[in-house]
């Protein structure tokens, strides 16, 4: 049985469709994040899931059972927000156990699993501070102590690491990705940072526009994406996307002369394709100006130096290129460089549709 399922999920605000179907099965123990841009869906969905939103139509299951109507209370799941959202006034101990203070549970009860939750996230030491006296990471295992006290089916976390630091988002990464190992929890997050979804994913959605544009684990979204979208969103640098005319067996990169040229076998079965080709700036390579393999020639433009890769920036006739290449790489502005490409990494994309080819 699935931990969770989202059937047909759509969600309408007056004239406008912020959901349009949205179908995921989640199994027990599933990591899932809802990756994408503000004003994609992912926040709405997950509003969805909670019993914050009702959806205009679909039907939200956890564990087989049907939510829908559900108060959240009764849902079994539990939500860390991107504020802490905890009481001032009250200590860390009281904070994380004030859950089932409310649902009456026993004080001995409620002491000894605050104090298991505080060892599982290493803040026993805070137990009697209060949340003012608490550093930003301090605040986020808090807020997520409260939600893992209560042992729910599922847990809901609305950018949680959105307010720290990039060290601190960091420490919280490595901290959230050791919680899921150690404890097996099934975890919805959303998300539209791209290192949080590689990082602690099992699967990533990826949304668009109330829809799902792919659906896979981060190694399929990374190296098969299967639009344009995805494409461009995931990666960072982004990847290179070059419109190209696909004719035989051979790529032309439009407003240049570089071509392509593939193993027979790869051809294209229609005359003169529009296509796109995609290029990760790590698969590029400097080769020689005499060498027979594949390449393209680019004018290098911009060189900089991020600590342990080079990244160039050039032009392939009107069009933009960007390499990822070793530190220790010799290369200078305003020369012709050439780079060669695995051809497994060239990705194909129709030009119209934006599908993966």
């Amino acid at each position: 049985m699935s931990a969770l399922d989202l059937i047909d999920i759509r969600k309408r605000y007056g004239s406008v469709d912020t959901l349009k179907g949205i179908d995921i099965s989640l199994e027990s123990g599933e990591f899932l994040v809802l990756l994408g841009s503000s004003g994609c869906g992912k926040s709405t969905l997950l509003n969805i899931i909670a019993g914050l939103a009702e959806p205009t139509a679909g039907e939200v299951r956890i564990d087989g059972r049907s939510v829908n109507g559900v108060h959240p209370k009764d849902r079994d799941i539990a939500m860390v927000f991107q504020s802490y959202a905890l009481y001032p006034n009250l200590s860390v101990a009281r904070n994380i156990g004030f859950g089932l203070e409310m649902r009456k549970i026993p004080r001995a009860t409620r002491e000894d699993a605050v104090r298991k939750t505080a060892g599982i996230l290493q803040i026993e030491n805070l137990l009697d501070r209060k949340p003012s006296e608490l550093s930003g990471g301090q605040r986020q295992r808090v807020a997520i102590g409260r939600a893992l006290v209560r042992d729910p089916k599922v847990f809901l976390f609305d950018e949680p690491l959105s307010n720290l630091d990039a060290k601190l988002r960091m420490e919280m990464r490595t901290e959230l990705k050791r919680l899921h190992q150690m404890l097996g929890t099934t975890i919805v997050y959303v998300t539209h940072d791209q290192i949080e979804a590689m990082t602690l994913a099992t699967r990533i959605a990826v949304m668009r526009n109330g829809q799902i544009e792919q659906l896979a684990t981060p190694e399929e979204i990374y190296n098969r994406p299967a639009t344009l979208y995805v494409a461009e969103f995931v990666g960072s640098p982004p990847m290179n996307l070059l419109d190209a005319t696909f004719e035989g067996n051979t790529l032309s990169i439009d407003g240049s002369n570089a071509r392509i040229v593939l193993p027979a076998h790869l051809h294209s079965t229609e005359a003169r394709r529009q296509v796109v080709i995609g290029i990760r700036p790590e698969a590029l390579y400097p080769i020689a100006q005499e060498s027979d393999q594949p390449s393209i020639e680019a004018k290098i433009e911009i060189v900089e130096l991020t600590g342990p890769e080079r990244v160039v920036s050039g032009s392939v006739g009107s069009q933009k290129l960007v390499a990822s290449l070793p530190q220790q790489t010799a290369i200078t502005s305003g020369a012709l460089q050439r780079f060669g490409c695995p051809i497994d990494a060239l990705h194909l994309f129709d030009r119209k549709s934006g599908e993966r080819i």
